[in-house]
């Protein structure tokens, strides 16, 4: 008998000795569509709101879906759909919460190319990949009963009420439907704007420069219902401090000319200002890097919270190494990739990364510095990554608190070793974004695992399939960067960095290089930052969740508690205080989430289009098709657009709320 909490004893659903179609060219082909399109939709999403979602469920009920229409298909090709497809999402995500640091980081830009990207991305997920092949037995099989894994579960309860697809599908295909078609009409015909100010002063106003909007859009709505009323509670209240008290504090008590000087230090001139909102000016000098000191302090209390996990995990994982398998013949579902493939690997690309051309090393051999940090704590990551989200799931593994980390660490072995200069602050982005994606990627494959185990799939052409959908959505993710940067720019040389692709992750990672190897840190605002994080742990908020809506836009914050407060009625009308990802209400949020995402990036490429195609430039194609700036500008800019705005927003909250009540079964 196996001892309690152990998988040795487990029986899946497809049993070990069946031989059923599992990895075939429609699976493969499918869920690499799938990875490309969540993929280019992560990379939208992170860069808006600096949050993402998993991707494995909705890609599961898709496949059952589109396979039923296509002909038949088996519960292990549609696990291979989302094995290969929920690759694109977490890399994306890992990508975009470092790669644009470059951007602001002295010399970063030279390095920020397609090449690079594509590099980065596809040798982190890779990376994370392969890490991930020898702990897969001491965590899923060992560990099973123990590690829910609640996004691989939830998936496999999915695949397994196959015959259910279509309802499922339904409600996925109406949140992504109502999205695109909401996306479309404001965001490429132009009836209302994207943004509703519903408050705003000057800066001479009894309280100055207060600002009140809400972004009506799909995507943070469903977002903000997937995440619950708590943590979106939490969002919106750091963008409430910002915006409607710390900025009109600093605006009373700041002289203009101390103010219009600061920026001046931050690389803000006159151009600049003038296009830009007085609160903007103090946002930008000020409470940006408030938000980021409170990030950061949030993200390493976040990281010492789960160390006593992050140390047993280590622990437990570097002692089944030794223990391999019993000796005796491999059964199919218990056939992982070999270690030799993971240490001639491992070793490859980490040699990859200190000689390849063009990219952010610095001279060899001082260059295998750098790899050797990516493999060290790239490992370390990875097993703690998988450790915890087999604990509190994908969406709460503290990626920015390890990414935080290990830059951190990077940096003092730099100073240590001498290298301050300017040149090797890409080098340690580059060290984080590594490790960054791989244990981005160890989240999401973990869960994968558990749900190939739950339904009988087999771990090595899971873990192949792994390896195609990183090397198939880094194909769309650094030309989606770009696109977004470019579409989004509004005058500025990138868009990357402004209110519209605020990228907070990425701009703190930045803000940490620099302060570490640049020692031009603004200390002031970050230690505030550092003390208000310390507050809202103390009052029991989620430190991180607050610090990262002090840090974004309350235009993008308060949407997302909107949607969390639409969760919070469906509960209540339906007398439930959890929901299940399995639900009308998750499936059609989780559309939301995606049609409007796949919306913002279609909106991108009209615009790309329009410039590079049609070479229009004044008016612009979208400009041209705006009705709403081109028939009724007053009315769309006024105050009857703001009500406008508002009132087709509460049409798409009581969508999501009728189809939250909708029963699957039915």
């Amino acid at each position: 008998m196996s001892a309690p909490g152990s998988g040795q004893d487990f029986k899946p659903y497809i049993p070990a000795e069946a031989d059923v179609p599992e990895f075939t060219l429609k699976a493969i082909l499918l869920g690499s569509f799938f990875g490309i399109i969540f993929g280019a939709a992560t990379v939208y999403l992170a860069l808006r709101a600096g949050l993402t979602v998993s991707a494995s469920v909705p890609i599961a009920v898709l496949s059952i879906a589109v396979f039923k229409k296509l002909g038949k298909s088996t519960i292990l090709e549609n696990n291979m759909v989302q094995t290969i497809g929920s690759a694109g999402e977490s890399v994306a995500a890992g990508v975009v919460f470092t790669v644009p640091a470059l951007l602001f980081l002295s010399n970063g830009a030279d390095y920020f190319k397609y090449s690079v990207i594509f590099l980065l991305a596809a040798i982190g997920g890779t990376l994370g990949v392969l890490f991930m092949i020898p702990l897969r037995r001491p965590l899923i099989v060992k560990e099973h009963g123990n590690l829910p894994y609640p996004e691989g579960t939830a998936c496999a309860d999915v695949l397994i009420a196959g015959e259910k697809g279509g309802d499922l599908a339904k409600m996925v295909f109406a949140g992504v439907g109502i999205s695109m078609l909401y996306k479309f009409l404001y965001g490429i015909v132009g009836l209302w704007n994207e943004t509703a100010t519903w408050f705003r002063t000057d800066k001479t106003g009894r309280i100055p420069d207060a600002t009140l909007s809400c972004a009506v859009t799909p995507e943070y709505l469903g977002l903000g219902y997937i995440i619950g009323p708590k943590i979106a509670g939490e969002l919106a209240s750091g963008g409430v401090l910002s915006w409607l008290a710390l900025i009109p504090l600093i605006s009373i008590f700041v002289p203009e000319t101390r103010l219009v000087q600061d920026l001046k230090n931050l690389g803000f001139g006159d151009g600049w200002r003038a296009g830009h909102s007085h609160a903007e000016w103090i946002y930008r000098a000020y409470v940006r890097y408030i938000g980021a000191g409170a990030v950061a302090c949030a993200g390493v209390m976040t990281l010492v919270k789960t160390m006593p996990t992050i140390i047993g995990a280590f622990r437990e994982s570097v002692k089944s190494f030794g223990a391999g398998s019993d000796g005796s013949k491999k059964v199919r579902t218990d056939d992982d990739l070999g270690m030799g493939i993971v240490v001639v690997g491992s070793i490859v690309l980490a040699l990859i990364i200190a000689v390849l051309p063009g990219f952010p090393h610095g001279p060899f051999p001082g260059s295998l510095v750098m790899s050797l940090l990516v493999v060290v704590f790239g490992f370390f990551f990875v097993t703690v990554a998988s450790r915890i989200v087999g604990i509190i799931g994908t969406s709460s593994n503290p990626i920015s608190g390890m990414t935080i980390a290990t830059l951190m660490g990077t940096c003092v072995v730099f100073v240590l070793i001498g290298r301050t200069g300017e040149v090797y602050q890409s080098v340690a982005l580059c060290v984080g974004a590594l490790v960054c994606i791989a244990a981005a990627n160890a989240g999401a494959t973990s869960q994968d695992l558990k749900t190939g185990y739950l339904v009988g799939a087999t771990p090595r052409r899971q873990q192949i399939g792994f390896i195609i959908g990183v090397l198939v959505s880094t194909l769309v993710i650094g030309g989606t960067l770009f696109l977004l940067d470019r579409t989004y720019a509004g005058g500025e040389a990138h868009g990357i960095g402004t209110s519209a692709l605020p990228a907070p992750q990425a701009t703190l990672m930045a803000t940490i290089i620099k302060g570490l190897l640049a020692q031009n840190l603004p200390w002031a605002p970050v230690l505030v930052g550092v003390f208000l994080a310390f507050m809202a742990q103390m009052a029991g908020a989620h430190a991180l969740s607050w610090a990262v809506g002090a840090y974004l836009p309350l235009s993008t914050t308060l949407p997302i508690w909107i949607g969390g407060m639409m969760k919070a009625l469906a509960d209540k009308m339906r007398h439930k205080k959890e929901e299940s990802e399995l639900s009308s209400g998750m499936l059609y949020a989780t559309g939301l989430v995606a049609g409007g995402s796949l919306g913002g990036v279609l909106i991108a490429v009209v615009a790309f289009f329009g410039d590079t195609v049609l070479h229009m430039d004044k008016p612009t194609l979208l400009e041209k098709l705006d009705i709403g700036q081109n028939f009724y500008p007053a009315i769309k800019n006024g105050i009857p657009g703001e009500i406008l705005g508002a009132l087709v927003f509460a049409g798409l909250c009581f969508l999501l709320i009728k189809n939250a009540r909708k029963n699957l079964e039915a």
